[in-house]
């Protein structure tokens, strides 16, 4: 297989299947090799700082599991699910406004984070404050069903809540709690002031991991974890098509690709548009027919 001779056609074929050829290996090397990535306490991130094992975590143990895309004040979950609102990066005030709704409806909410969490004001109206320093382990306080087989926490020292309002202090200690609660109408909100023993580096510690289930609700309640505060929106066009679609497209695109570069064997030179083109084929042939005709031995002349 040879390329095309013209130098532009030449190096637009080699730049595409370069530009595939890397395409392919990163995808290749991504499926072998995937890095640790996301943004803190996303359930998308498998990262040290993640949710990913947590989310694996609540679908072994029979909780749905689903990661809401679309704003709340757009489309609220159901008032039967359980609602993760982990270390927003951000939160607009119509959106913390449609999650107190929510939770005033029946909804379970499960909220904090590292910092100021000023958002959950709308909530509850009066949120527990965030200061930084806590000790490491934390112990249960009281037998609350955000409790059940939680006898010792353990974390890093990043925070712990103060003031705590009309909320109850569950995982002490008690004087600066990792963990408050509050019915807030006909639902419930559980308030983390550290999200380290549900993140990926953390959930194996202690019972760090039975807090995560009993944080999840019921047996088989359905979890849901916001992910448009950590960045996700509903994807669109080629990013949101299906994995299989979309490998399916960048094959089809490759194969396109070698078959141009296939084509390119039967392209010539470029003819210069001063030559003189070659004569029509019947002409062609009349000539090399006269030709002969004239090369033929004269048989009359042969016999005398």
């Amino acid at each position: 297989m040879r390329l095309p001779a013209d130098p532009r056609v030449r190096g637009t074929l080699l730049l595409a299947a370069a530009i595939a050829g890397l395409i392919a290996l990163m995808a290749i090397v991504s499926r072998l090799a995937p890095e640790p990535t996301g943004p803190p306490s996303s359930s998308y991130a498998t990262a040290p700082e993640g949710l990913a094992a947590y989310a694996s975590l609540l679908e072994r143990a029979g909780h749905p599991v689903r990661r809401v895309r679309t704003p709340v004040a757009e489309e609220a979950p159901a008032r039967d699910q359980t609602l993760v609102v982990l270390d927003p990066d951000v939160m607009e005030p119509e959106e913390a406004r449609a999650i107190g709704d929510w939770v005033r409806r029946g909804g379970r909410l499960v909220a904090g984070g590292v910092g100021d969490q000023p958002w959950l004001d709308a909530v509850l109206g009066d949120a527990p404050v965030w200061r930084g320093g806590a000790p490491v382990r934390r112990r249960t306080l009281v037998p609350v069903a955000e409790t059940t087989d939680v006898t010792e926490v353990r974390g890093a020292e990043r925070g712990a809540w103060h003031v705590l309002g009309p909320t109850l202090p569950a995982i002490g200690p008690a004087g600066a709690p990792l963990l408050v609660t509050a019915s807030v109408g006909e639902g419930s909100v559980a308030l983390l002031a550290d999200p380290s023993p549900l993140q990926n580096r953390g959930l194996d510690a202690a019972d760090n991991a039975a807090l995560g289930l009993a944080l999840a609700g019921e047996p088989r309640t359905t979890v849901a974890f916001l992910e448009t505060v950590h960045g996700y929106g509903v994807a669109r066009g080629f990013a949101g098509l299906p994995e299989r679609v979309r490998w399916t497209l960048i094959g089809l695109a490759l194969t396109a690709l070698v078959a141009i570069w296939a084509l390119g064997r039967r392209f010539g030179p470029a003819e210069d548009p001063d030559s003189d083109p070659p004569p029509p084929r019947v002409a062609y042939v009349d000539a090399l027919a006269a030709a002969l005709a004239r090369a033929k031995p004269d048989k009359e002349k042969e016999r005398s």
